[in-house]
């Protein structure tokens, strides 16, 4: 029986990890639902197979030439892939599956006849969040499909660590304190001062305040994602 399997990935942010090649090197073609972060995450992926990748919020200027939605028929199935679930377009009459990211959640849906399938994410851990990619295989004489998701187990790579002092938050407190200690900043307040306030370690509000200096139009998701990679 004819099958083909397909690599379905997100939100890599700068991190392409050995485990992740290896089991995409068993795939004809992949999609990339963005946050690829830079071009050279890109370009090793392009070495193993075919990509279909749309834009991410975390994709700049480097990934201009990327779509923010795309749609491919193969094998008899029709995809849709975009990076963040609310962009989606309204009608996804004759789509078989909706490839998505953004939440670094995996996810299978339906919604009617369309397979909605976020493979979560498979760069940096973002808190005790899984490392997640999913591979589909379709088999197109008798229109069928099989989803596995793969969780990622080897050990991080060098070069990827934790936020500094957020073993005891939730990614959603996480999320509140960032907004705070941005606004603070914006009003003016020492590192020492934002620290003090909300009885955070003043290391990490000096990381949040420095990537947000130094990073113009970078948003919350943005700053954790920096946050959990060091020495790229």
């Amino acid at each position: 029986m004819e099958a083909h399997r397909i690599g379905i990935l997100s939100d890599t942010h700068g991190l392409l990890r050995a485990e992740a090649a290896e089991l995409l090197k068993t795939c004809e073609v992949m999609f990339h639902a963005g946050d690829i972060d830079n071009p050279r995450v890109l370009e090793e992926l392009e070495k193993i197979c075919p990509v279909y990748a749309v834009r991410g919020n975390a994709d700049k200027d480097w990934a201009e030439h990327l779509p923010a939605d795309l749609e491919r028929e193969l094998w008899g199935f029709r995809f849709y892939a975009v990076h963040n679930k609310k962009h989606r377009r309204e009608d996804l009459a004759g789509v078989d599956f909706m490839i998505y990211g953004h939440s670094h959640k995996y996810e299978v849906k339906q919604e009617g006849s369309c397979t909605l399938l976020n493979p979560g994410s498979c760069g940096p851990r973002r808190f005790r969040q899984p490392v997640t990619l999913a591979v589909l295989t379709l088999y197109p004489e008798e229109h069928r499909f099989e989803i596995q998701r793969q969780d990622l187990t080897a050990p991080a790579p060098e070069g990827e660590a934790k936020a500094l002092g957020t073993d005891a938050l939730t990614e959603k407190n996480m999320d509140r304190l960032v907004r705070r200690i941005v606004r603070e900043m914006e009003s003016g307040r020492s590192v020492e001062q934002i620290a003090a306030r909300n009885c955070t370690d003043k290391d990490l509000v000096e990381q949040i305040c420095r990537i947000y200096a130094t990073h113009p139009g970078v948003d919350v998701d943005g700053i954790l994602n920096r946050m959990e990679i060091r020495g790229r």
